[in-house]
């Protein structure tokens, strides 16, 4: 018996990030957040995904304005936007607006059943890493 499909939940909520190649913030953001994002309590409720911008866009994002703008980082929860970046920031930057997203998404009652406590998450990974 396998649990590993009713892990996979289509309509979860995404961190969907549209970059370019050659794309310099894209370039500092896969430095400075890739390699600890998915380890933090953000990547596990936000997974992140990529999307390149010079390819067609995938069919399930189908109702995300894309700007030109690399990188745009859209979190989506259920077929819907939930809110934006626009660029990339830096990291405390990053970690702020991104928390203002999630609390956004748990406000919306769409994003799992709890608060994120942002104080445990990025920053206690830096610490310890």
């Amino acid at each position: 018996m396998s649990v590993a499909p009713a892990l996979f939940d289509a309509h979860a909520a995404e961190l969907v990030m549209f970059e370019k190649a050659g794309c310099p913030w894209c370039e500092a953001f896969d430095r400075e957040i890739a390699p600890i994002y998915g380890k933090t309590e953000e990547g596990r409720r936000a997974p992140l995904r990529r999307v390149d911008l010079m390819r067609a866009l995938p069919a399930d994002l189908a109702f995300i304005q894309v700007e030109r703008l690399t990188p745009l980082f859209v979190l989506i929860d259920q077929g819907r936007e939930i809110g934006r970046i626009r660029g990339y920031p830096g990291d405390e930057s990053f970690w702020g607006l991104l928390g203002a997203l999630i609390r956004k998404l748990d406000a919306a009652g769409t994003g799992g059943e709890h608060a994120l406590p942002l104080e445990k998450s990025e920053k206690s990974l830096r610490a310890s890493g």
